[in-house]
């Protein structure tokens, strides 16, 4: 039996389910009787990490919005990964709005997490690692008692908790 226990807390995403939603939200707005004749168009950046719709108006716009997070809700990804970015009028009287995607804890959040888990008084140790935080504990009760407080916590990035050991 291992002395220490640990996990690592990301904020990864999975790129293929993030591209299935925006295809399945493609292939519904193609598909609605609002949105006939009228441009809806969602383009997604993977290496951009963002989202583009382009609708004939803001309330188009938000219907698109909506049905683009509710796809990436089914397909397991948190919506705390998508945010708007901008909202811009283009030619034509059409909106184009930007989602961001977030797929990284930043570091004031990193911070917040490690001060949260030393304000908790818990048996573990926490430090931050690059782009993810690894806790370290003696027991796995004390790691997963660790996880259900860090969940607790306003932490505005899609938090995955990976490799317990």
């Amino acid at each position: 039996m291992a002395k220490e226990h640990s996990f690592d807390i990301t904020a990864e995403l999975d790129n293929q389910e993030m591209k299935n939603a925006v295809e399945q939200a493609k292939k519904e707005v193609n598909n609605r009787y609002d949105f006939k004749g009228l441009t809806a168009k969602i383009d997604y950046s993977e290496s951009g990490k963002s989202i583009s719709l382009l609708a004939s108006s803001d309330s188009k716009a938000e219907a698109m919005m909506d049905i683009v997070i509710a796809k990436i809700i089914k397909r397991g990804i948190p919506a705390k990964a998508v945010k708007e970015f901008s909202r811009d009028q283009v030619g034509g009287g059409n909106t184009k709005l930007v989602l961001s995607i977030t797929d990284v804890i930043s570091k004031d959040d990193a911070k917040k997490i490690v001060k949260g888990i030393k304000d908790k008084k818990l048996k573990v140790q926490a430090q931050i690692r690059g782009d993810e935080v690894r806790v370290i504990g003696k027991s796995i009760d004390d790691l997963q008692t660790c996880i259900a407080a860090v969940k607790e916590m306003d932490i505005d990035a899609p938090l995955n908790f990976t490799n317990l050991k």
